[in-house]
């Protein structure tokens, strides 16, 4: 594949009759092998998967990265405060799967969700099409499973008191004053307190009929995540890929010696400068579900 820049082209993807997000699509120089869609994690503006998108393109993969609504580029939060973290998983990872599907048919379609955008795909979400799924630091995320003591009082500060109120006062939830990356709808952020607060996330949630969605995937998966990640442990990564019962699962854990870096916590897998060696393993995995390689 050639090694020249890869330039990301921006596109707009209808979610329903009223509301799009904002995509970028970055294109490989030479014959694509397959395209690659990334699903982002929870406040995490989509230009932070630049290099990412920029990597595989180069390997030949068409990579669509894109800002769920009431985020980034997206929408205004205040302007979308009623969408929740469950219209993203179900609505927003359908819709940009299925623009894909219609946009590349002849090519073979794979997934990275990171994060929230992992749990989409464990849910069987934006899956119809799909050859291979990468899930990056995708867990059970309730907060009684954070190992560390003063972590788990510091994220139950934030995500069950701070949070909720300063989203309620701000009519959306002010991330980048508080700290937490991109602000979010107030939905989203009230949505996401619930279920760290549950014993078992999002599957002690009726309404989401995750324990039932997540054993009806199949589609294999790739779940890779960091020894050193205070939020998602290889334990609470394991309880999350637990219920994905007819899939075929890989599971890895990096570590900072690995990749020869001081550490990588809950981003580091996809920041540029720090994951470079993880993508690697991840094209690889990519290549060996992908009939586009051969």
């Amino acid at each position: 594949m050639g090694l020249s820049t890869i330039l990301g082209k921006s596109v707009r993807i209808l979610i329903t009759a009223k509301d799009s997000v904002a995509a970028t699509v970055y294109e490989p120089a030479d014959r694509a092998v397959g395209v690659l869609i990334v699903h982002s994690a929870t406040a995490t503006p989509q230009g932070f998967y630049r290099g990412f998108a920029e990597y595989a393109a180069r390997r030949g993969y068409v990579v669509l990265t894109y800002d769920y609504r009431g985020t980034g580029a997206s929408g205004s939060p205040a302007e979308h405060r009623a969408i929740g973290m469950s219209d993203w998983i179900r609505q927003d990872v359908d819709a940009v799967a299925e623009w894909a599907g219609e946009q590349y048919p002849q090519l073979a379609q794979f997934a990275l969700g990171h994060s929230v955008g992992g749990h989409a795909l464990v849910l069987n979400y934006g899956t119809q099409r799909l050859s291979g799924a990468v899930v990056i630091a995708s867990h059970v995320a309730a907060i009684r499973t954070i190992e560390s003591l003063p972590e788990r009082l510091r994220v139950m500060l934030i995500l069950n008191l701070i949070g909720p109120a300063a989203s309620l006062i701000a009519g959306y939830m002010p991330g980048r004053r508080l700290g937490l990356g991109e602000d979010i709808p107030t939905a989203a952020m009230l949505e996401w307190s619930r279920w760290t607060a549950k014993k078992h996330y999002f599957f002690d949630d009726p309404g989401m009929q995750a324990a039932a969605r997540a054993a009806k995937m199949t589609v294999p998966v790739l779940a890779l995540g960091a020894s050193d990640d205070p939020w998602a442990s290889p334990a609470q990564m394991d309880q999350l890929t637990g219920h994905l019962t007819a899939a075929s699962v890989q599971r890895r854990t990096a570590t900072p010696q690995e990749l020869g870096v001081p550490s990588i916590g809950h981003h580091g897998l996809m920041r540029r400068g720090v994951g470079e060696k993880a993508w690697e393993q991840i094209l690889e995995w990519l290549g060996a579900q992908n009939p586009g390689v051969n």
